[in-house]
């Protein structure tokens, strides 16, 4: 996670969306704030804990598309802001609409997410479940925002006017060190449509994708293909480095050690969201949300 060398000052535009964002948090009794630990849902945790104290409460999903440093982060970032923390088991690997990675599979995760939250919100003692969705997020492929909705998910960050920028500069404002933090899916996003999803799979990316960060490289994705091939994303400015050996033997070696049977590495780079091509137009229009 990165840190911020200064706290910088808020423009006025930006001043009145974090009012905005607190007024929107404390017009609740409480939340349950759908806590990642990435950047999004950590301003939203912190602005939660502002606006409510006590009654703003952490809760993150552990499962076994969760990579372990990122719920170590999300441990971490929760005790930094002061925030109640809770961590809880989702069984989405024991869903076979889940697991078959049809196109549909975000829609079920977070299906089972904010079932399992909804499930707590007595013991918590809040009654509405809140995201990290900012305004950037609409008008694209989002099951998961579909899902928010028909659990009457509340998104603080869409109220208040809250673009991506936004978010990180509030963050860095904030002094919160993941404000420029590079988003980080969770694992089973890295299997392409119509590959299974297994824990063996996502155990498999998550050491691959360690081994390029022990590289020094801080944004990659390894995208799982059928026929066990690892397709692999990094900056464009990282290729070179790559097929360079001793690089390009060790890298391979350790990736055939992991399962792969296959290494290749993508020309086009780094990119979010790559495998959305792969997705059926049908399922993209079905799960579009509106802007």
């Amino acid at each position: 996670m990165g840190t911020a060398a200064q706290t910088p000052d808020l423009n006025a535009e930006l001043v009145a969306k974090r009012d905005r964002l607190l007024a929107v948090l404390r017009g609740f009794e409480g939340v349950a704030v759908a806590f990642s630990g990435g950047i999004d849902s950590t301003v939203v945790a912190k602005a939660a804990f502002l606006a409510l104290g006590a009654r703003a409460v952490a809760v993150t999903a552990d499962s076994a598309s969760v990579a372990r440093t990122e719920l170590a982060d999300a441990r971490e970032l929760a005790k930094l802001i002061g925030i109640r923390h809770v961590v809880v088991r989702t069984d989405e690997f024991r869903n076979p609409d889940y697991t078959k990675n049809d196109g549909t599979r975000c829609y079920h995760c977070k299906t089972e997410l904010y079932t399992t939250v909804e499930s707590l919100l007595p013991e918590l003692e809040v009654p509405v479940v809140v995201s990290g969705a900012n305004l950037d997020d609409l008008g694209d492929y989002r099951p998961g925002l579909i899902a928010a909705a028909e659990h009457f998910v509340r998104h603080p960050l869409q109220e208040a006017g809250f673009t991506k920028a936004d978010v990180r500069a509030l963050a860095k404002h904030w002094d919160l060190p993941t404000w420029d933090k590079p988003a980080a899916p969770c694992l089973s996003s890295r299997m392409a449509p119509g590959v299974a999803v297994t824990p063996e799979r996502t155990k498999r990316v998550e050491d691959a994708e360690t081994y390029l960060r022990a590289l020094g490289l801080r944004e990659c994705r390894v995208r799982y293909h059928e026929g066990d091939l690892a397709r692999v994303e990094v900056p464009l400015s990282e290729l070179t480095r790559l097929v360079s050996e001793p690089v390009r033997t060790e890298l391979t070696r350790s990736f055939r050690a992991l399962g792969f049977k296959f290494v290749t590495l993508d020309l086009e780079g780094f990119r979010s969201g790559s495998l959305n091509e792969l997705v059926p137009l049908e399922l993209k229009v079905k799960f579009r949300t509106e802007e």
